[in-house]
């Protein structure tokens, strides 16, 4: 008895079995494809960060900052509220105002979210803000500015997005593009 396939039999075998390898390389060629750019440090446009991603974050967490009248300002994470924190110099002016009112158009850009979303300033405010300004003074903290990068050794205004727990994770630099802070904000704001 002879095993052998006949030759229209064979032919359609290696067909099939080609089809099937073929399938399986593109299956696989894939994950590897995916695990080369995942671990080359790869992102796509849309994930990126438009802000520096501060690592570690900076821990606010067991601070207990100060409003300005003397309240004490409480994290609350079940809030979940955002906050942007502008750690300005002291002798900050037209540099800060301008600033200031950039945050107050991001904030109102913000629409239905931006009740989740506070303005904090430590520091003075500048002067020449509206009255119904949404920025809220903290009292000047050695200790705030030490927990976050880059705060203390500051000449000119940084900004920071903190967390709902109180984690400073995103740093902009003095001069940024507000529309680079809503774009991030808004990202961050779709987080429930």
């Amino acid at each position: 008895m002879n095993d052998a396939l006949p030759p229209a039999a064979s032919i359609a075998h290696r067909r099939n079995r080609n089809i099937l390898l073929l399938i399986a390389m593109m299956v696989f060629g894939s994950f590897l494809a995916a695990g080369v750019l995942r671990f080359s440090g790869w992102q796509p446009a849309g994930m990126k960060n438009r802000g520096e991603m501060l690592k570690p974050p900076g821990d606010l967490r067991q601070l207990e900052p100060q409003l300005a009248d003397g309240r004490r300002y409480q994290w609350q994470p079940l809030r979940r509220q955002w906050r942007i924190l502008v750690v300005a110099p002291a002798n900050c002016t037209s540099e800060c105002r301008q600033l200031a009112e950039n945050l107050e158009k991001v904030w109102q850009l913000s629409g239905r979210d931006a009740n989740r979303v506070e303005l904090l300033w430590l520091g003075g405010l500048p002067t020449g803000l509206a009255s119904d300004s949404r920025l809220q003074a903290l009292q000047e903290s050695a200790a705030i500015r030490a927990a976050l990068p880059g705060a203390e050794a500051a000449t000119a205004p940084m900004t920071y997005i903190v967390d709902p727990n109180g984690f400073a994770i995103l740093r902009y630099p003095p001069g940024h593009d507000p529309g680079d802070l809503r774009y991030d904000l808004m990202k961050l704001l779709k987080l429930r």
